[in-house]
């Protein structure tokens, strides 16, 4: 399903099948998942993409060829593919254990061409193992949102009341791991959404409301998965003095002009930028020993449209697949 033009519908094509370089391995596609980011890249809100472009940074492939000096993968080996799909290696960040902050990096469905298809190539030294609980449509919601949550959970702190504005893909499996830290979550949804409150608290949330609602208690950290500006004052607000505030998506609305006293009492306001591989190993190590529910509502490859419209309509609980 390829991207010929931001704004535009998906275009179904017939593509050569792609080969293996060095380093690379051929997947046969079993699963994709469908992210807000892939709306970004779709409606032109993240600039300059790859074009044409195969969408998806969340895949589930079989290992069917490999390129030179591949090493540590096997054929028939299931892997997943995420967001970060390159790195150069020699930039100052690189080689200061900061691969998330590259200077030249390549990223899955973006500036690369990811899994919106039955083929995907990705650099071998990028693919992350998966935990052999979890199906191929539930290992998809595994990652990016699986992977940025935790990310975003862990430069958060380890403050007891956690909130969590937006609650989808990412919030739903955060929720359930912060639980098993025995963390309090709060909720905060789209107001009126009382499907994802209802989900939240079915998910161990003690508490579930708006985001144009005060939690009823100081927060120690809040992660903003909903791309609106407008909810940085917001939580601020929200997180008691020593608060800590983390923005977990790579693309946000306008952030409105705010008072200083909401940063005052050191509070902290901060991004997060991709992951590392380790943040990945680390996650998919962790969530094989837990009872980690996934969410997902599976969607045939060729009504991609379909399940990019389901997201961006709010439409749905958890997580949108693609299945070839």
């Amino acid at each position: 399903m390829l991207l010929e033009q931001p704004g535009r519908p998906l275009v179904l094509r017939e593509l050569p099948d792609p080969e293996p370089g060095p380093g690379q391995v051929l997947l046969r596609v079993r699963a994709c998942g469908v992210c807000r980011t892939d709306l970004h890249v779709a409606d032109g809100e993240l600039p300059d993409p790859k074009l044409p472009l195969i969408l998806g940074h969340e895949i589930v492939g079989e290992v069917v060829a490999c390129g030179a000096g591949v090493d540590g993968l096997r054929i028939g080996r299931r892997v997943g593919v995420p967001w970060l799909g390159h790195t150069c290696g020699r930039c100052r960040f690189c080689t200061s254990a900061r691969e998330n902050l590259c200077e030249a990096p390549g990223f899955t469905g973006y500036t690369l061409d990811g899994g919106f298809a039955e083929l995907a190539l990705a650099e071998s030294r990028f693919c992350v193992p998966l935990p052999d609980r979890y199906g191929d449509v539930e290992a998809a919601a595994l990652l990016r949102p699986g992977l940025i949550g935790p990310r975003a959970y862990r430069l958060g702190g380890p403050g007891r009341r956690l909130g969590i504005y937006g609650f989808g893909v990412a919030a739903h499996l955060l929720c359930q791991l912060a639980r098993h830290d025995g963390r309090e979550v709060y909720a905060l949804t789209r107001p009126g959404d009382l499907d994802a409150q209802r989900f939240a608290r079915e998910l161990g949330a003690v508490w579930a409301g708006g985001s144009d609602e005060l939690p009823p208690v100081p927060l120690d950290v809040a992660i903003l998965f909903a791309p609106i500006g407008a909810l940085v004052p917001a939580a601020l607000r929200a997180v008691d003095r020593g608060g800590v505030v983390v923005c977990g998506g790579i693309h946000m609305s306008e952030i409105p002009a705010f008072e200083y006293r909401l940063l005052w009492h050191e509070r902290v306001l901060r991004s997060v930028a991709n992951l590392e591989r380790r943040d990945a190993a680390d996650f998919m190590a962790r969530v094989a020993t837990l009872p980690i529910r996934t969410a997902v509502t599976p969607f045939p490859l060729e009504e991609a449209d379909r399940a990019l419209d389901a997201l961006r309509s709010g439409r749905l609980t958890g997580a949108a697949v693609l299945v070839p």
